[in-house]
């Protein structure tokens, strides 16, 4: 089997496919076959040794991933044959960038006929990571005014679509050259983050969802109505930022995905519904994922990219 591991830091060859044996299963896990694997922002700052959340390396990346159960002899949950995709373990390691992942039955989730590997492998952590903030933490419902922040990336394009679904009024920031795209996501009103200042064009907002960073959430103080709530995916551990929002009466909550089979069966019925789709980029070959972080390093998105295998 081939897996994909962490060799160097900053070189030019970022990783590189390297024979390994191929996992055998817990009592509580399924063996899947894997069709499709989503890369997220997560992995590249990773494999840049920015923390060491799944260890030093060497190590196998990967979460997102879709596939064929290939062995499940000791779980009722699933057989052989059976469609699948999650994001399984996080945060610990899942070394979904492989051929063959054994993972928990319970983080896996059957996959629809209507969605293909390719956008399944795509949706678990962005779908995850905004339905845990807008649903579970947000609460939000029909009426809400809902600021989502980069609705033109991962995270935001998904939330875009989640809060429409809950029946809010959505306003985004987006670069000028996404604008047609999250306007056909359902975005109600778009703003340019390169030339406007988003708290001088937007008021009264009940849920802000950051997956920005920076001082992002800092400056959604200002937007926020009385009693409202910032969820952030990227500065949970900002004590001094949690004191001011309390400080101002309002709420604030970080959001670190978990795997979740309910959430996850949720997004499905979206998706069999119509109201949500997970857009994909660009697809690289399995054996190309070097160059697939290339592009991942570039930022700015529009979606996911996705390797297939």
């Amino acid at each position: 089997m081939r897996v994909i591991t962490q060799r160097t830091l900053g070189g030019p060859e970022v990783l590189t496919v390297v024979d390994a044996p191929e996992p055998r299963p817990l009592p509580t896990e399924v063996l899947v076959r894997v069709a499709a694997i989503g890369l997220n922002p997560l992995e590249a700052r990773l494999r840049a040794g920015e923390f060491p959340l799944i260890g030093r390396p060497p190590f196998t990346l990967g979460w997102d991933l879709s596939g064929v159960v290939e062995e499940a002899a000791q779980t009722w949950r699933f057989r052989p044959g059976d469609e699948v995709f999650g994001m399984p373990l996080f945060p610990r390691a899942a070394s979904a960038y492989a051929e063959v992942v054994a993972a928990p039955a319970l983080h896996l989730v059957r996959k629809p006929a209507s969605l293909p590997h390719v956008e399944a492998a795509a949706l678990p952590v962005v779908g995850l990571t905004a339905w845990q903030g807008l649903v579970d933490l947000a609460g939000v419902t029909e009426g809400d005014r809902v600021l989502v922040h980069g609705g033109g990336g991962g995270v935001g394009h998904v939330a875009i679509q989640i809060a429409k679904a809950l029946g809010a009024y959505v306003i985004t920031t987006a670069g000028g050259s996404k604008r047609a795209f999250v306007e056909e996501l359902g975005a109600d009103e778009v703003i340019d983050y390169r030339t406007v200042d988003f708290t001088g064009a937007v008021r009264d907002v009940d849920v802000v969802l950051d997956t920005i960073g920076g001082d992002t959430a800092e400056r959604s103080l200002d937007v926020l109505r009385p009693g409202g709530h910032l969820v952030t995916a990227v500065a949970e551990e900002d004590a001094k930022l949690v004191a001011r929002y309390e400080a101002a009466g309002l709420r604030f909550s970080g959001v670190a995905v978990d795997p979740d089979p309910v959430a996850l069966r949720g997004l499905v019925a979206l998706v069999e519904q119509g109201r949500l789709r997970v857009h994909v980029q660009r697809t690289f070959p399995f054996e190309r994922v070097a160059d697939a972080h290339r592009l991942l390093d570039e930022g700015h998105l529009r979606g996911k990219l996705v390797l297939t295998v």
